[in-house]
């Protein structure tokens, strides 16, 4: 290696509003050693999601939070650089959660949750979007929960991102009829051209309530939601009867304690349709992961399943890119490259 430095990004104090650089502090330590069983790997890219947004709160959710004073997790990609294990040998990918570093340990024993090497043939930035927690997401959330059926109606919020567009796009593959929504013309564009959803409501330039109204009179069957907020609340408003909604995030809320459950008001509308409203989190199927692999990986390969990358440069960046999700600043799955210690990419 060039050097002998990890570079870590630690939480130095919890955001109360918008994440930014002051809450971290990017340290230098050195390089971990491994032991038998164990390799050493140099992160190349890092996943950012909204719900690291949330480990940062004091508060626990479905994990506990990050504690401050320690390296920042997340999902990540990276290369072997150094093996003492069976399995992994100089030179090959992994993915996991290697957190907001420069190097990270695999270790045999890990279990699911550790650093697994990427399948064959497959682009490793792409275990961070549609083969990873993203893929996962949308296609459980869907598949479990929603349990569209051919013909029927899906409304999917946040149908730009790396959730929304991949939930869509798996159920007009299963036959149903799909309207997103998403912020300012670039997005509306990709999600109704590119990702080939039916139609794309603007929600900074439309009214979200009204335009659900033409483009489904009959309702909506199933709602794949990932914002909250007053796009949830448009689309109970327009449910069809015994309709399905999926709760996957609540972006809209900034993710802050304070504004958890502030929404819907119109939940009423749940028993006048004999609706079903139900969170999940992709972590409850992940030892079925294979099944989701080998659906959506057929769709990836014949080019009927587009996926898209932003790409944030810059390990010191890392905070800026999260809060940029809440932003709107990304299209499809917000990703960081990591440079080395010279700087260099």
């Amino acid at each position: 290696m060039p050097d002998e430095i990890n570079r870590r990004l630690i939480l130095r104090s919890r955001p109360e509003g918008p994440v930014g650089p002051q809450h971290f502090s990017l340290e230098e330590a050195p390089v971990p050693q491994i032991g038998p069983g164990e390799a050493l790997v140099r992160v190349v890219w890092l996943g950012i999601d909204p719900t690291q947004r949330t480990w940062l709160n004091a508060d626990r959710t479905y994990v506990d939070p990050v504690e401050v004073g320690a390296t920042m997790r997340g999902s990540g990609v990276g290369r072997v650089v150094r093996s003492k294990t069976s399995t992994l040998t100089e030179g090959d990918w992994v993915f996991g959660s290697p957190g907001w570093q420069d190097y990270a340990v695999a270790r045999e024993d890990d279990g699911p949750f550790g650093l697994r090497k990427v399948p064959p043939g497959i682009d490793p930035k792409a275990m961070l979007s549609v083969f990873g927690s993203n893929g996962l997401t949308a296609y459980f959330g869907m598949a479990e929960v929603g349990r569209p059926e051919p013909g029927q109606t899906v409304f999917v919020s946040g149908a730009a991102g790396g959730v929304g567009s991949v939930a869509g796009q798996w159920a007009r593959h299963l036959g149903c009829r799909v309207i997103g929504s998403a912020g300012g013309p670039v997005k509306k564009r990709w999600v109704e051209d590119v990702a080939l959803f039916d139609a794309c409501i603007d929600y900074k330039t439309e009214d979200v309530a009204a335009r659900l109204r033409d483009l489904a009179p009959d309702g909506v069957d199933v709602v794949f939601d990932n914002v909250g907020g007053e796009i949830l609340e448009a689309a109970l408003d327009n449910l069809a009867h015994r309709a399905r909604i999926v709760i996957c995030g609540g972006i809209s809320s900034g993710y802050r304690n304070e504004t958890y459950g502030a929404t819907p008001r119109n939940y009423m509308q749940l028993g006048f349709k004999r609706a079903r409203m139900e969170g999940f989190i992709f972590l409850d199927y992940l030892a079925r992961a294979p099944e989701a692999f080998g659906q959506l990986a057929p769709l990836v390969a014949s080019g009927s399943l587009r996926y898209e990358e932003t790409v944030t440069d810059g390990l010191a960046n890392a905070p800026m890119a999260l809060q940029g999700l809440f932003d709107g600043a990304n299209l499809g799955k917000q990703i960081v490259k990591i440079e080395d210690a010279s700087g260099a990419l």
